[in-house]
């Protein structure tokens, strides 16, 4: 998993409440268990036309936002089933932080599992920082996981609670499998040991 530490880049505004995540991700694009190749099908409903066309009026279709890093999204994001699809397809997209208010609480742990940073601010700090997403090709805030610092472009800072644990497992790029890497020796020396105490097992 990559290392979170400083994210600079475009916040695309997404001010909509209740972004479940069949509408992250349908159900059409769960046929597969591989985490690339998802980011195509994200928001799919309301990215593309019946046609298959892209709708131009969809926030990431708008050529300030195609490029977005940052997602600054309404109330309970990532509702509704428990899909690992869901930040699978966000972090395939480019996307690696979603800033609101709250989140499905499923959603929010598997973010964290897959390099994605969800933060919680309060909503007079989301009013904000959905002003200055607003602002197209400009709207470049500056995420600080080291500092728990959003700084928006002009120079306002927002700061933020995280768990210490999951802050250290983002800026150390740590999911499942290196948290448990990490306990490699201990878990060599236990073996070696257990191996020569019980050597019928």
């Amino acid at each position: 998993m990559d290392k979170f530490t400083t994210l600079t880049g475009i916040a695309a505004p997404f001010p909509i409440v209740n972004v479940d995540t069949d509408m992250i991700i349908p159900k059409d694009y769960l046929k597969t268990i591989k985490r690339t190749g998802l980011g195509k099908g994200l928001f799919a409903e309301m990215r593309y036309r019946e046609d298959g066309s892209e709708n131009p009026d969809f926030v990431l279709n708008r050529p300030a936002y195609r490029k977005a890093q940052i997602l600054v999204a309404g109330d309970n994001f990532g509702c509704g089933s428990s899909r690992e699809h869901a930040p699978w397809a966000l972090l395939d997209f480019g996307i690696r932080c979603i800033i609101s208010t709250s989140f499905a609480d499923i959603f929010y742990n598997n973010c964290f599992k897959n390099g994605v940073l969800p933060i919680k601010v309060s909503p007079e700090d989301l009013e904000k920082l959905l002003d200055d997403a607003e602002r197209g090709a400009n709207a470049v805030i500056t995420v600080d996981l080291e500092a728990m610092e959003i700084r928006g472009p002009d120079g306002g800072v927002i700061t933020f609670d995280l768990d210490e644990f999951r802050r250290h497992c983002l800026l150390n790029g740590l999911d499942d499998i290196g948290l448990t890497m990490e306990k490699a020796p201990s878990i060599d020396r236990f073996e070696k040991t257990n191996a020569e105490a019980r050597p019928w097992a």
